[in-house]
């Protein structure tokens, strides 16, 4: 069996598990509100490829721990996820129709009950972990992990810093004086500058969720330190590598493809790493990352090929 298969294989009885577990945390007693209870579902159990949870559970695996033992950090960062699209897809942020080919959170509801429902989805998440993670001490551990990961120096600042720079892209644009200054500014910035501005924003908005998802397995798993500090390493390829590649499938991919708007980002004047170094250097540099994710692994030997395989999927993805 090729290891491609055995991934998809991994994959599909063990989404089928964590969206087991998700439909068990959904069933809320009567103060929830059924709106409330709808709108958390519809987003939480939407079709998706639950890269974050498979992380958790293939990090728990590797460093030697039940896999099922992490089913309960594998949610959690799922529900993250979940809260963190809705937001995304409000008007006051990336104001999206579709995601994955449905009408977004606040379309299919309204607005209001969109924000509740990722508000509660965020609470939920970091309920699971206090009172599902044992010991006691790896739930702290996990809680902590999550909230940096996720707060206000982790996925939100990149969330930030990323609307910020559409701002002053959007703002720019409405003279022609301040179009030609700020265009003398970017030239007179080194490739490598305008890199670093790029990544540190998506080291914070995707990759953070994508580091705990492995530190969580890793800590339920008992870990030792050595073994985390691999982990957060390829965490840290693999999450740029995810993002080289979401900018490469909206300059490259259909609507249809991706089960949302493609060519949004350039239109909004985002910066992005095909519209900084181009496609093809894009896609070098996607390799590139593919394989430091693969060689962070190197210590854990055979206990780790499916995360190897994995980053070679983010790579090889084309939706």
């Amino acid at each position: 069996m090729s290891q491609n298969s055995v991934l998809t294989d991994f994959f599909k009885t063990n989404v089928e598990l964590v969206n087991s577990q998700l439909r068990e945390y959904l069933k809320l007693d009567e103060r929830c509100p059924d709106l409330l209870r709808q709108a958390m579902d519809y987003s939480l159990l939407a079709p998706g490829k639950r890269i974050r949870p498979m992380l958790a559970l293939l990090a728990c695996q590797a460093c030697g721990g039940e896999m099922t033992k992490a089913l309960p950090g594998a949610c959690a960062v799922e529900m993250i996820h979940a809260y963190s699209l809705i937001h995304d897809d409000l008007p006051a942020m990336d104001d999206d129709d579709l995601r994955r080919g449905r009408p977004t959170c606040h379309k299919q509801f309204d607005e209001a009950t969109a924000i509740l429902a990722a508000d509660a989805l965020q609470a939920l998440a970091f309920e699971v972990l206090a009172k599902d993670v044992h010991p006691a001490e790896a739930a702290i551990q996990c809680v902590s992990a999550l909230s940096d990961a996720a707060g206000a120096c982790g996925m939100v600042a990149g969330q930030t810093l990323d609307i910020q720079g559409e701002k002053e892209n959007q703002t720019s644009e409405a003279s022609s004086s301040t179009r030609n200054s700020q265009l003398a500014t970017r030239n007179s910035q080194t490739d490598a500058e305008a890199l670093s501005i790029l990544e540190n924003i998506h080291r914070l908005k995707t990759g953070a969720m994508i580091r705990v998802s492995l530190i969580i397995g890793a800590t339920i798993a008992n870990a030792t330190a050595e073994q985390i500090e691999s982990l957060k390493a390829y965490g840290a390829a693999l999450g740029l590598l995810f993002q080289v590649t979401d900018d490469l499938l909206d300059v490259t991919a259909t609507d249809e493809q991706m089960g949302k708007r493609t060519h949004k980002d350039s239109a909004k004047g985002k910066m992005t790493y095909p519209g900084l170094l181009g496609v093809e250097a894009s896609q070098a540099y996607a390799a590139e990352l593919t394989q430091k994710a693969k060689d962070a692994l190197s210590s854990f030997g055979q206990d780790a090929e499916l995360l190897r395989n994995l980053a070679d999927y983010v790579l090889e993805r084309n939706h």
